[in-house]
């Protein structure tokens, strides 16, 4: 089916839609390392990083995409990438300063896993409707979708408890199971919400 032109995001749809995709991925991974939980795909590599070894989930989730960016311009090619590289930039840099713009008396985890995987899953989702994601699972999960129509969601949902799992030697117990149900949350948004059948804008 051929997307009517009408159909299409402008510009400033699209630029707003990087900005408050990634705000909110940012805030939502500002409020996991606060409560000390994991969320899956690459944001939670980084901040499996920044509670083994110390190092800034910032710095941290800008160097473990870079050697994505090849799969992304030989299989979505150089616009998806230019907008991935950019999205990342922008959680990375929005991570740093919301980290200072935003601090917290009381924070409890049950809390924090719900509202943080929300924030994630509806950063995550806004993004992906515009043809953008934030490196490495995400790219393949679009890819996946767009080629063999494999859900996103899914398929994010099995890596990202793979990589729970490996926070096994990292985090409490009980902040393990809190950071399954974040994922789930945030892949379960994706899942439901991102259907290419039912939503026709693209760019």
């Amino acid at each position: 089916m051929e997307h009517r032109k009408n159909d299409r995001h402008g510009l400033h749809e699209d630029a707003l839609a990087m900005f408050f995709g990634t705000l909110f991925v940012a805030l939502g991974t500002v409020i996991y390392a606060k409560a000390t939980l994991l969320v899956g795909g690459m944001a939670g590599m980084a901040l499996l990083l920044q509670y083994a070894t110390g190092m800034q989930f910032w710095a941290a989730f800008s160097l473990i995409n870079l050697p994505f960016y090849y799969l992304a311009v030989k299989r979505m090619g150089w616009r998806f990438t230019v907008r991935t590289f950019l999205a990342v930039s922008l959680v990375s840099l929005l991570s740093r300063l919301s980290a200072r713009w935003v601090e917290f008396s009381l924070l409890d985890p049950t809390y924090a896993a719900v509202v943080g995987g929300g924030l994630c899953g509806t950063g995550l989702l806004i993004l992906f409707r515009h043809r953008t994601g934030l490196g490495g699972i995400n790219i393949l999960a679009i890819f996946l979708q767009e080629t063999l129509g494999i859900r996103a969601g899914y398929f994010q949902l099995a890596v990202d408890l793979g990589i729970l799992g490996a926070a096994l030697f990292v985090l409490e117990p009980d902040h393990l199971v809190l950071s399954i149900l974040g994922a789930t949350i945030v892949n379960l948004i994706i899942a439901i919400n991102h259907k290419p059948d039912r939503y026709l804008g693209v760019t």
